[in-house]
Protein backbone atom coordinates (compact mmCIF):
# COMPACT_ATOMS: atom_id res chain seq x y z
CA UNK A 1 0.00 0.00 0.00
CA UNK A 2 1.77 3.57 -0.71
CA UNK A 3 2.16 5.45 2.16
CA UNK A 4 -0.61 8.15 2.91
CA UNK A 5 0.51 11.90 2.06
CA UNK A 6 2.09 14.26 4.35
CA UNK A 7 -0.78 16.34 6.10
CA UNK A 8 0.10 19.60 4.03
CA UNK A 9 2.38 18.72 1.15
CA UNK A 10 1.34 16.33 -1.97
CA UNK A 11 1.58 12.88 -3.25
CA UNK A 12 0.26 13.05 -6.92
CA UNK A 13 -1.93 10.82 -8.61
CA UNK A 14 -0.06 8.97 -10.70
CA UNK A 15 1.63 10.35 -14.35
CA UNK A 16 -0.34 9.61 -17.29
CA UNK A 17 1.17 9.44 -21.06
CA UNK A 18 0.23 12.81 -21.81
CA UNK A 19 1.75 14.59 -18.39
CA UNK A 20 4.98 13.44 -20.24
CA UNK A 21 4.78 15.76 -23.39
CA UNK A 22 7.61 17.61 -24.62
CA UNK A 23 5.88 20.59 -26.13
CA UNK A 24 7.61 23.61 -25.30
CA UNK A 25 6.82 27.16 -26.53
CA UNK A 26 8.29 30.04 -28.55
CA UNK A 27 9.32 32.88 -25.70
CA UNK A 28 8.67 36.19 -26.34
CA UNK A 29 7.51 36.52 -30.02
CA UNK A 30 7.00 39.88 -31.57
CA UNK A 31 8.39 41.46 -28.07
CA UNK A 32 11.91 40.54 -27.55
CA UNK A 33 12.55 39.41 -31.15
CA UNK A 34 13.67 35.87 -30.11
CA UNK A 35 13.04 32.06 -30.20
CA UNK A 36 13.06 28.51 -28.55
CA UNK A 37 11.88 26.79 -31.97
CA UNK A 38 9.34 25.16 -30.34
CA UNK A 39 5.70 25.08 -30.47
CA UNK A 40 3.63 26.38 -27.62
CA UNK A 41 1.04 24.84 -26.11
CA UNK A 42 -2.55 26.96 -26.45
CA UNK A 43 -4.49 27.99 -23.55
CA UNK A 44 -8.07 26.77 -22.59
CA UNK A 45 -10.66 27.65 -19.98
CA UNK A 46 -10.51 27.60 -16.22
CA UNK A 47 -8.15 25.38 -14.69
CA UNK A 48 -9.89 21.93 -12.92
CA UNK A 49 -7.39 20.55 -10.25
CA UNK A 50 -9.26 18.50 -8.49
CA UNK A 51 -10.53 20.04 -4.89
CA UNK A 52 -8.19 22.50 -5.09
CA UNK A 53 -9.31 25.97 -4.25
CA UNK A 54 -7.91 28.73 -7.09
CA UNK A 55 -6.17 31.69 -5.69
CA UNK A 56 -7.52 35.36 -5.14
CA UNK A 57 -8.12 36.54 -8.27
CA UNK A 58 -8.44 40.39 -7.00
CA UNK A 59 -6.51 43.21 -7.85
CA UNK A 60 -2.63 42.21 -6.65
CA UNK A 61 -0.67 44.52 -4.10
CA UNK A 62 2.25 46.30 -6.10
CA UNK A 63 5.13 44.38 -4.82
CA UNK A 64 7.99 46.80 -3.67
CA UNK A 65 10.86 47.84 -6.10
CA UNK A 66 13.55 49.98 -6.06
CA UNK A 67 14.90 52.32 -8.69
CA UNK A 68 18.76 51.49 -10.19
CA UNK A 69 19.23 54.11 -12.97
CA UNK A 70 21.05 51.42 -14.55
CA UNK A 71 19.98 50.10 -18.31
CA UNK A 72 17.80 47.19 -18.53
CA UNK A 73 19.50 43.78 -18.77
CA UNK A 74 19.07 41.60 -21.57
CA UNK A 75 16.82 39.04 -21.58
CA UNK A 76 17.84 35.49 -21.23
CA UNK A 77 15.52 32.69 -21.80
CA UNK A 78 14.91 30.13 -19.03
CA UNK A 79 15.77 26.45 -20.06
CA UNK A 80 15.02 23.32 -17.72
CA UNK A 81 17.86 21.33 -16.39
CA UNK A 82 18.66 17.58 -17.00
CA UNK A 83 16.63 16.51 -13.72
CA UNK A 84 13.16 17.68 -14.66
CA UNK A 85 10.44 15.38 -14.05
CA UNK A 86 8.76 17.18 -16.65
CA UNK A 87 9.77 19.73 -18.59
CA UNK A 88 7.31 20.35 -20.74
CA UNK A 89 5.01 21.82 -18.26
CA UNK A 90 7.64 23.93 -16.74
CA UNK A 91 8.92 25.58 -20.31
CA UNK A 92 5.22 26.38 -21.09
CA UNK A 93 4.39 28.09 -18.16
CA UNK A 94 8.08 30.10 -18.42
CA UNK A 95 7.43 31.06 -21.91
CA UNK A 96 3.86 32.53 -21.03
CA UNK A 97 5.41 34.59 -18.10
CA UNK A 98 8.43 35.76 -19.94
CA UNK A 99 6.60 37.07 -22.63
CA UNK A 100 3.70 38.64 -20.38
CA UNK A 101 5.97 40.41 -18.40
CA UNK A 102 8.88 41.58 -21.28
CA UNK A 103 7.88 44.23 -24.12
CA UNK A 104 9.46 46.98 -25.96
CA UNK A 105 8.17 50.68 -25.88
CA UNK A 106 4.93 50.86 -27.03
CA UNK A 107 3.79 47.47 -25.87
CA UNK A 108 2.99 48.07 -21.85
CA UNK A 109 -0.45 47.85 -21.76
CA UNK A 110 -2.97 44.73 -21.37
CA UNK A 111 -3.61 44.83 -25.10
CA UNK A 112 0.40 44.85 -25.68
CA UNK A 113 0.44 41.61 -23.14
CA UNK A 114 -2.75 40.01 -24.89
CA UNK A 115 -0.62 39.91 -28.53
CA UNK A 116 2.78 38.95 -26.95
CA UNK A 117 0.32 35.71 -25.20
CA UNK A 118 -0.97 35.60 -29.32
CA UNK A 119 2.05 35.38 -30.45
CA UNK A 120 2.87 32.08 -29.16
CA UNK A 121 0.31 30.88 -30.60
CA UNK A 122 -2.43 31.05 -27.37
CA UNK A 123 -5.94 31.75 -29.25
CA UNK A 124 -7.19 35.07 -28.84
CA UNK A 125 -9.59 35.02 -26.58
CA UNK A 126 -7.42 33.04 -23.94
CA UNK A 127 -4.54 35.22 -24.53
CA UNK A 128 -6.88 38.35 -23.76
CA UNK A 129 -7.81 36.67 -20.67
CA UNK A 130 -4.46 35.24 -19.36
CA UNK A 131 -3.15 39.47 -19.88
CA UNK A 132 -5.27 40.34 -17.99
CA UNK A 133 -4.63 37.80 -15.60
CA UNK A 134 -1.19 38.47 -15.20
CA UNK A 135 -1.48 41.47 -12.74
CA UNK A 136 1.93 42.78 -11.32
CA UNK A 137 3.34 41.14 -14.37
CA UNK A 138 2.24 44.13 -16.64
CA UNK A 139 3.01 47.15 -14.70
CA UNK A 140 2.46 50.71 -15.93
CA UNK A 141 6.39 51.45 -17.25
CA UNK A 142 7.98 52.16 -21.19
CA UNK A 143 10.02 49.01 -21.06
CA UNK A 144 10.26 45.51 -19.02
CA UNK A 145 12.64 42.66 -18.96
CA UNK A 146 11.56 39.82 -16.79
CA UNK A 147 14.31 37.34 -15.92
CA UNK A 148 12.92 33.63 -14.40
CA UNK A 149 14.95 33.04 -11.37
CA UNK A 150 13.05 29.60 -10.87
CA UNK A 151 10.13 27.02 -12.15
CA UNK A 152 9.13 25.01 -9.26
CA UNK A 153 6.20 22.67 -8.92
CA UNK A 154 2.92 23.22 -7.13
CA UNK A 155 1.78 20.01 -8.30
CA UNK A 156 1.54 17.45 -10.49
CA UNK A 157 -1.71 15.15 -11.35
CA UNK A 158 -2.15 13.29 -14.60
CA UNK A 159 -4.76 15.82 -15.85
CA UNK A 160 -3.29 19.35 -14.28
CA UNK A 161 -0.36 20.84 -13.20
CA UNK A 162 1.27 23.99 -11.03
CA UNK A 163 4.17 25.20 -11.68
CA UNK A 164 5.16 28.51 -9.43
CA UNK A 165 7.65 30.77 -11.92
CA UNK A 166 9.34 32.65 -9.67
CA UNK A 167 11.00 36.11 -11.23
CA UNK A 168 12.81 39.86 -11.03
CA UNK A 169 10.92 42.05 -13.00
CA UNK A 170 12.91 45.40 -14.39
CA UNK A 171 11.34 48.07 -16.19
CA UNK A 172 11.55 51.37 -17.48
CA UNK A 173 9.62 54.69 -17.46
CA UNK A 174 11.44 57.51 -19.10
CA UNK A 175 15.01 57.60 -17.85
CA UNK A 176 14.01 56.19 -14.32
CA UNK A 177 14.71 52.01 -14.26
CA UNK A 178 13.16 50.47 -11.07
CA UNK A 179 13.40 46.90 -10.37
CA UNK A 180 11.01 44.27 -8.54
CA UNK A 181 8.97 41.09 -9.31
CA UNK A 182 6.55 38.39 -8.62
CA UNK A 183 5.72 34.72 -8.32
CA UNK A 184 3.08 33.67 -10.51
CA UNK A 185 1.04 30.21 -9.87
CA UNK A 186 0.46 29.04 -13.72
CA UNK A 187 -2.20 26.27 -13.26
CA UNK A 188 -1.81 23.91 -16.48
CA UNK A 189 -3.11 20.52 -18.21
CA UNK A 190 -1.66 18.09 -20.74
CA UNK A 191 -3.34 17.90 -24.14
CA UNK A 192 -1.95 15.68 -27.21
CA UNK A 193 -0.23 18.60 -28.20
CA UNK A 194 1.29 19.65 -25.21
CA UNK A 195 0.76 21.49 -21.95
CA UNK A 196 -1.69 24.00 -21.96
CA UNK A 197 -1.93 27.20 -19.57
CA UNK A 198 -5.29 27.34 -18.19
CA UNK A 199 -5.14 30.81 -15.35
CA UNK A 200 -2.10 32.65 -13.97
CA UNK A 201 -2.50 33.82 -9.86
CA UNK A 202 0.39 36.00 -9.28
CA UNK A 203 1.23 36.47 -5.66
CA UNK A 204 -0.61 38.91 -3.43
CA UNK A 205 1.74 39.91 -0.30
CA UNK A 206 -0.18 42.59 0.99
CA UNK A 207 1.32 46.31 1.91
CA UNK A 208 4.67 46.51 4.42
CA UNK A 209 4.22 46.79 7.75
CA UNK A 210 6.58 47.87 10.55
CA UNK A 211 8.55 44.46 11.35
CA UNK A 212 10.06 42.86 13.91
CA UNK A 213 13.67 41.55 14.91
CA UNK A 214 13.26 38.02 13.30
CA UNK A 215 11.91 39.42 10.45
CA UNK A 216 14.43 42.30 9.86
CA UNK A 217 17.14 39.80 10.55
CA UNK A 218 16.14 37.44 7.75
CA UNK A 219 16.07 40.76 5.28
CA UNK A 220 19.58 41.63 6.43
CA UNK A 221 21.07 38.14 6.27
CA UNK A 222 22.63 37.70 2.66
CA UNK A 223 23.10 33.56 3.15
CA UNK A 224 18.99 34.31 2.61
CA UNK A 225 18.37 34.77 -0.98
CA UNK A 226 14.78 36.08 -1.20
CA UNK A 227 13.34 36.22 -4.54
CA UNK A 228 10.82 39.72 -4.46
CA UNK A 229 7.58 38.04 -3.66
CA UNK A 230 9.26 36.21 -0.64
CA UNK A 231 10.96 39.07 0.35
CA UNK A 232 7.40 41.33 0.52
CA UNK A 233 6.15 38.23 2.36
CA UNK A 234 8.42 38.80 5.20
CA UNK A 235 7.41 42.54 5.01
CA UNK A 236 4.01 42.09 5.00
CA UNK A 237 4.75 40.66 8.53
CA UNK A 238 2.42 37.60 7.69
CA UNK A 239 5.06 35.39 7.77
CA UNK A 240 5.21 33.07 11.73
CA UNK A 241 8.48 33.25 13.83
CA UNK A 242 8.96 29.62 13.49
CA UNK A 243 9.41 29.81 10.21
CA UNK A 244 11.95 33.08 10.28
CA UNK A 245 13.73 31.73 13.26
CA UNK A 246 14.18 28.07 10.85
CA UNK A 247 15.65 30.40 8.24
CA UNK A 248 18.07 32.29 10.50
CA UNK A 249 19.01 29.11 12.25
CA UNK A 250 19.82 26.96 9.05
CA UNK A 251 21.73 30.53 7.33
CA UNK A 252 24.11 29.47 10.27
CA UNK A 253 25.19 26.28 8.19
CA UNK A 254 24.08 27.12 4.32
CA UNK A 255 23.59 29.27 2.04
CA UNK A 256 19.96 29.00 0.72
CA UNK A 257 18.01 30.28 -2.25
CA UNK A 258 14.31 30.37 -1.17
CA UNK A 259 11.85 30.07 -4.20
CA UNK A 260 8.52 30.75 -1.76
CA UNK A 261 7.42 31.42 1.63
CA UNK A 262 3.65 32.18 1.38
CA UNK A 263 1.86 34.24 -1.71
CA UNK A 264 2.08 32.74 -5.44
CA UNK A 265 1.30 29.95 -3.76
CA UNK A 266 -1.63 27.41 -4.26
CA UNK A 267 -4.34 27.98 -1.09
CA UNK A 268 -4.51 24.46 -0.97
CA UNK A 269 -2.36 21.38 -1.36
CA UNK A 270 -2.36 20.74 -5.16
CA UNK A 271 -5.12 17.90 -5.61
CA UNK A 272 -7.16 18.31 -2.43
CA UNK A 273 -9.28 20.34 -0.19
CA UNK A 274 -6.40 20.17 2.79
CA UNK A 275 -4.85 23.76 3.44
CA UNK A 276 -1.56 24.42 2.82
CA UNK A 277 1.21 25.66 5.08
CA UNK A 278 2.44 28.23 2.15
CA UNK A 279 -0.76 30.60 2.83
CA UNK A 280 -0.92 31.25 6.53
CA UNK A 281 3.04 32.03 6.80
CA UNK A 282 3.75 28.54 7.83
CA UNK A 283 6.05 27.27 5.18
CA UNK A 284 8.99 27.99 2.90
CA UNK A 285 10.76 26.51 -0.07
CA UNK A 286 14.52 25.99 -1.30
CA UNK A 287 15.09 25.39 -4.54
CA UNK A 288 19.23 25.57 -4.05
CA UNK A 289 21.41 25.01 -1.50
CA UNK A 290 25.34 26.26 -1.25
CA UNK A 291 24.60 27.21 -4.89
CA UNK A 292 23.51 23.64 -5.67
CA UNK A 293 19.91 23.58 -7.55
CA UNK A 294 17.86 20.98 -5.46
CA UNK A 295 16.73 19.63 -9.25
CA UNK A 296 20.43 18.89 -10.67
CA UNK A 297 21.50 15.26 -10.38
CA UNK A 298 24.68 16.22 -10.01
CA UNK A 299 24.33 17.96 -6.63
CA UNK A 300 25.09 15.78 -3.50
CA UNK A 301 22.65 13.86 -2.03
CA UNK A 302 24.38 13.95 1.12
CA UNK A 303 23.69 17.71 1.38
CA UNK A 304 19.80 17.76 0.33
CA UNK A 305 19.89 14.50 3.29
CA UNK A 306 21.80 16.84 5.76
CA UNK A 307 19.81 20.04 4.84
CA UNK A 308 16.72 18.35 5.26
CA UNK A 309 17.55 17.08 8.46
CA UNK A 310 18.80 20.51 9.39
CA UNK A 311 15.18 21.59 8.79
CA UNK A 312 13.54 19.05 11.11
CA UNK A 313 16.16 19.57 13.64
CA UNK A 314 15.29 23.49 13.34
CA UNK A 315 11.45 22.90 13.84
CA UNK A 316 9.94 21.84 10.97
CA UNK A 317 7.62 18.85 11.27
CA UNK A 318 6.86 18.51 7.62
CA UNK A 319 10.13 18.47 5.27
CA UNK A 320 10.16 17.48 1.80
CA UNK A 321 12.49 16.95 -0.84
CA UNK A 322 14.28 14.19 -3.40
CA UNK A 323 15.35 12.55 -1.09
CA UNK A 324 13.42 9.85 1.14
CA UNK A 325 14.70 10.33 4.69
CA UNK A 326 13.83 8.07 7.77
CA UNK A 327 14.00 8.12 11.20
CA UNK A 328 11.60 11.45 11.99
CA UNK A 329 10.39 11.99 15.02
CA UNK A 330 6.99 11.39 13.01
CA UNK A 331 5.58 9.23 10.63
CA UNK A 332 5.37 12.45 8.11
CA UNK A 333 8.14 14.64 9.24
CA UNK A 334 10.47 13.51 6.04
CA UNK A 335 8.54 13.08 2.46
CA UNK A 336 9.11 12.45 -0.95
CA UNK A 337 7.20 12.89 -4.44
CA UNK A 338 7.27 14.06 -7.48
CA UNK A 339 6.41 17.56 -6.96
CA UNK A 340 9.08 18.07 -4.50
CA UNK A 341 12.42 16.80 -6.20
CA UNK A 342 13.40 20.47 -7.27
CA UNK A 343 13.08 22.07 -3.95
CA UNK A 344 12.91 21.09 -0.41
CA UNK A 345 9.79 22.09 1.35
CA UNK A 346 10.09 23.05 5.16
CA UNK A 347 6.82 23.26 6.86
CA UNK A 348 5.73 24.02 10.95
CA UNK A 349 2.71 23.65 12.84
CA UNK A 350 2.57 27.36 14.20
Amino acid sequence: MARRPPIHEQRPGPLGRRALLLGTAAWCAGAVGCSDGTKTPKATGSPSGPGTRQPTTSAPIPLPSKETGAALPSPVPWRPGSGEVTPAAKTAAVRLVEALGTWRAGQGDVRGAAARAAALGIPAASAARLAAEAGPLTPSADEAVVRVIDAQYGGILSDSASVLVVCEQSTRTGTAVRSGGTTVDVRLSPTSSGWEVTSLHPAAPGPPVPLGASAKAVLAQPRIELPPASAADIHSGKVHESVLGAMLRLAGDYRMSVSVVRSGHPLDVFGTDRPSDHPPGRAFDVWRVDGHPVVDPATSRALITAFMRAAAAAGSYNAGGPVQLSGGATANQFFSDAPHHDHVHIGFTS
